[in-house]
């Protein structure tokens, strides 16, 4: 009798770790950065799925068309620290970006720091700017679409991204290889995802590199990016194997 009692408990136990042991702890915020002219909703996906993998989040929702990008990394990163840290014993903050949303993050952490960071994945960064910046920046309506943000993004003097240098944090990049803007594609390097060339969303320092093949526009709102996404957070590696 208590032989069976004893069975059915370690049964129990076993089954209650198998079910949470991919789960994050409460104790770890994730930060989401959308892209330039788009919005939080780009990321409520990816919010769900991170929510559902026990993380708290910051979905920020800032003005990417209005400031500068030094600008914009004070006013996104702090309203998504201050989410954050109004939880109960956050110990863990990662950040999870697409495009310009990447290059807010190198921007921050060039000249603040943050106790709590932990891993950082970026989709679709333009970590080396991008020609289609410098091709399509005359264009009338480029203003208009872009903002200020938009002409520091290509690869000529302006170029923040080519400013900041190599990351010192724990990275990984996810860049998409397929396109749906045949007219950007053109003035790009292939592969690329419609906005950025895939090598130009490397950096160095970054922890892991992967390509999917979905467009700069839709990669965030895919299954796969979202699961190489959980993969990095949990262990710092897409391959799901902690180094």
């Amino acid at each position: 009798m208590v032989q069976s009692i004893m069975k059915r408990v370690s049964v129990s136990v076993t089954l209650c770790l198998l079910l949470t042991s991919g789960l994050a702890s409460a104790a770890e915020c994730v930060v989401l950065l959308h892209g330039l002219a788009r919005s939080s909703t780009s990321l409520n996906k990816m919010q769900d799925a991170l929510e559902e993998d026990g993380y708290s989040t910051a979905n920020v929702d800032y003005p990417s068309r209005e400031h500068e990008i030094a600008e914009l990394a004070s006013i996104a990163i702090e309203d998504g620290l201050a989410t954050c840290r109004a939880g109960e014993d956050i110990e863990k903050i990662h950040f999870v970006t697409h495009s310009l949303g990447g290059i807010l993050v190198r921007q921050y952490l060039s000249t603040e720091s943050i106790d709590e960071l932990g891993r950082v994945v970026m989709l679709g960064p333009p970590n080396q700017g991008s020609s289609a910046v410098d091709n399509l920046d005359g264009i009338p309506g480029f203003d208009w679409i872009n903002g200020p943000a938009g002409h520091q993004l290509g690869k000529g003097k302006a170029s923040v991204p080519l400013a900041l240098g190599a990351v010192e944090f724990e990275l990984g990049v996810i860049a998409g290889n397929r396109s749906i803007d045949p007219i950007t594609s053109a003035v790009l390097e292939n592969p690329d995802d419609g906005r950025v060339s895939v090598a130009d969303t490397k950096v160095e320092g970054m922890d892991d590199f992967v390509v999917v093949k979905h467009s700069h526009a839709f990669m965030m709102r895919m299954q796969r990016p979202i699961d190489l996404t959980k993969k990095f957070l949990r262990t710092g590696s897409f391959s799901g194997r902690a180094d």
